[in-house]
C-alpha cells in the first residue's frame, strides 16, 4: 500500500467511524466504562432537589444558610487496544478481512475514547510482541494508531494469546479498559486470560467467518494455512472430512466459551458478513444494565 492509499484509507476510516460514534455511541461509552471515583469539585449553595446528605455542615455554619459539596466523577481512564495481527486475520470470504473489520472496531473505540479525553494505547501481536504503543490522548495519536493497524507489517504469522497477555500485564500496571481483537484461533492462554480479568477492564472481541465453521459440498479445494503457510489439498465432499473439521471448530469455540464464562468475562463476537454496529450495540446495552 503506497502513502497516499493509506492515508485515503484512514480518512476512510476516520469518516466512517467517528460519524458511527457521533451518531450511535455518543454517551454509550461514557456510561459504560466509569472512572475511578468521585472527586470533590466545588460548593455551593443549597438549592431545591439537591440531596441533604451533601450538606457542608462546616461552611452551613460559617455562613448562615446551607451548602453542598459538589463531586464530579474522576473520569481519568485507559483504553488499550490489543489487536491480532497473524495471518489468519488476512481471512474473509466476505467483503472484508478480519484485519480490515479489526481496524474500523479500532478506530470506532479509540475515537470513543478521545470523546471523552481517555487515554488509548495499541498492542499488535502475532506469535511474539510485534508493536507497542503507549496509552496517550488526541486525534493524532488515534489516527496513528488506525495506521499502524492497516500499514504495518508484522514479522511472524502465527497466533500466541498467551504471550500478548502476558506482555500486556507486565508492562501496563494500571487498571485499564481492555479489549483484545482476535480470531482467538489458539489456545493454552486460560490461566493468563483470567489473571487479566480480574486486573483490567477486560472485553474480548472475537472475528469469525461463517466459512472456517463449514467447509462442505466444494469438491476438491486447494488449502492454505495462513499462519504455517503450509498447502493441502481437501475433498470437502467428503462427508468424513467435512464432520471432523467441524467437530473441531466447535470443539474450540465450545471451550473458547467456557472459558468466558467461568471467568466472568465480557465477550463480543463479530462476523465478517454481518455489520459490527448491532453486536456494538447489544454489548453496550447489556453493559449499561449492570449499573
Amino acid at each position: 500500500m503506497t502513502t497516499k492509499e493509506l492515508l485515503k484509507q484512514v480518512r476512510e476510516i476516520e469518516l466512517k467511524t467517528r460519524g458511527v460514534v457521533n451518531e450511535v455511541f455518543s454517551g454509550e461509552y461514557h456510561s459504560v466504562f466509569k472512572g475511578r471515583g468521585m472527586e470533590f469539585s466545588e460548593v455551593r449553595e443549597y438549592q431545591i432537589g439537591d440531596d441533604i446528605r451533601s450538606i457542608d455542615w462546616n461552611v452551613t455554619a460559617r455562613f448562615g444558610h446551607p451548602y453542598v459539596k459538589i463531586f464530579e466523577e474522576e473520569r481519568e481512564l485507559t483504553l488499550m487496544l490489543l489487536v491480532d495481527m497473524s495471518g489468519s486475520q488476512m481471512f474473509g470470504t466476505f467483503e472484508k478481512t478480519k484485519q480490515q473489520i479489526a481496524a474500523e472496531l479500532s478506530a470506532i473505540l479509540a475515537f470513543s475514547a478521545m470523546k471523552n479525553n481517555d487515554k488509548v494505547g495499541l498492542i499488535l501481536f502475532t506469535d511474539r510482541i510485534e508493536k507497542f504503543v503507549p496509552p496517550k490522548k488526541g486525534k493524532s495519536h488515534v489516527l496513528r494508531l488506525i495506521r499502524e493497524i492497516l500499514s504495518f507489517t508484522p514479522e511472524g504469522n502465527e497466533t500466541n494469546i498467551k504471550a500478548a497477555l502476558e506482555y500486556f500485564n507486565s508492562a501496563v500496571k494500571k487498571r485499564s479498559i481492555t479489549f483484545l481483537i482476535s480470531d482467538f484461533l489458539d489456545e493454552g492462554y486460560d490461566r493468563i486470560l483470567k489473571t487479566v480479568g480480574r486486573k483490567h477492564d477486560f472485553i474480548g472481541v472475537i472475528l469469525k467467518d461463517p466459512r472456517e465453521m463449514a467447509m462442505e459440498g466444494f469438491g476438491l479445494v486447494r488449502f492454505k494455512d495462513l499462519e504455517t503457510g503450509e498447502v493441502r489439498f481437501l475433498d470437502t465432499s467428503d462427508e468424513r472430512i467435512a464432520n471432523y473439521y467441524k467437530s473441531k471448530m466447535k470443539e474450540l469455540e465450545n471451550r473458547r466459551k467456557s472459558l468466558f464464562i467461568s471467568g466472568g468475562l465480557d465477550k463480543i463476537e463479530i462476523n465478517t458478513n454481518e455489520s459490527y454496529i448491532k453486536p456494538l450495540i447489544q454489548f453496550f446495552r447489556v453493559r449499561e444494565k449492570r449499573w
